[in-house]
């Protein structure tokens, strides 16, 4: 990765908030029934990179910006390793990513360039060394989250509303992709009206699956996480609740270890948000 280069040990200061709430994980949330889960903040830290999302594996939170990603301790939030390149040599917009046996993954695309074009990039954690590139190209939208459940790989492909998307299309025409192994197409559903009427101009940033099957999904401004199901037939995702929360969209993570904590990123201020879900 010619352009790029790899950055070590910049210690950061660690802001510590409020204590984290010991509760139990919420269970299914039914349509029309109040809120089950509610989002509190536990601390916040700096990370220079946190322009667009977190990923998260066992020891270490990653803070992703459109073309910089910083490696941080979580239990003390110090700055351990970094990368970055020039925009554009070779990456122009990341977005969200996740972490699975030591490999970090990220959506990529070229918005808010048209036609759009996207692809999957790959880390090796240990060096935070680039380690590999799918090209989706001219595909189905911008590459926004994925995430990976029970040997299949999903992408979000978002649609925009405004000058910097393609003609005649806007946020309903975001949809969530399954793959196979081998980046093969299987099925596809797109997102509901409930969820796309909230999300103005912009469309769908975030998204990670939770231990119950189900989808904690963000948009790109709004305080608020959807909680969303597979349908039981046809081709549109349910919205189960809508999570107040203190984190404004953009990429997040839930912890590997203990899925009750939600990570996410404060855009403008360049933190990263440690926040626990738990039953109301």
């Amino acid at each position: 990765m010619r352009h790029c280069r790899v950055m070590h040990k910049h210690p950061i200061r660690l802001l510590t908030r409020r204590a984290a709430l010991a509760a139990p994980f919420a269970a299914l949330a039914l349509r029309g029934a109040p809120a089950r889960l509610r989002c509190e903040e536990v601390r916040r830290f700096a990370a220079p990179e946190a322009g667009q999302a977190v990923a998260a594996d066992e020891e270490f939170l990653y803070a992703i910006g459109n073309h910089a990603i910083g490696k941080y301790e979580k239990k003390t939030g110090k700055r351990v390793a970094g990368w970055a390149c020039e925009n554009g040599k070779p990456l122009i917009h990341l977005d969200s990513g996740i972490v699975r046996e030591g490999i970090l993954y990220c959506t990529h695309s070229n918005y808010p360039g048209v036609p759009m074009v996207s692809s999957i990039e790959t880390w090796d954690v240990r060096t935070m060394q680039h380690s590999g590139s799918h090209s989706f190209g001219i595909f189905s939208g911008s590459a926004t989250w994925m995430d990976m459940r029970n040997g299949y790989r999903y992408v979000t492909f978002a649609h925009y509303r405004g000058p910097s998307d393609e003609a005649t299309r806007d946020p309903r025409w975001t949809a969530l992709i399954q793959f196979d192994g081998d980046w093969r197409q299987r099925e596809a559903w797109v997102y509901p009206e409930e969820v796309v009427s909230r999300l103005g101009v912009m469309s769908v940033s975030g998204g990670v699956f939770a231990p119950d099957g189900r989808l904690y999904c963000t948009g790109h401004d709004n305080a608020e996480v959807y909680v969303l199901r597979f349908p039981e037939g046809g081709s549109v995702l349910v919205l189960d609740e809508i999570v107040p929360t203190m984190i404004h969209g953009q990429g997040i993570a839930l912890d590997p270890n203990d899925a009750g904590l939600l990570y996410g990123i404060d855009r403008p201020k360049k933190e990263i948000i440690v926040a626990r879900l738990s039953a109301l």
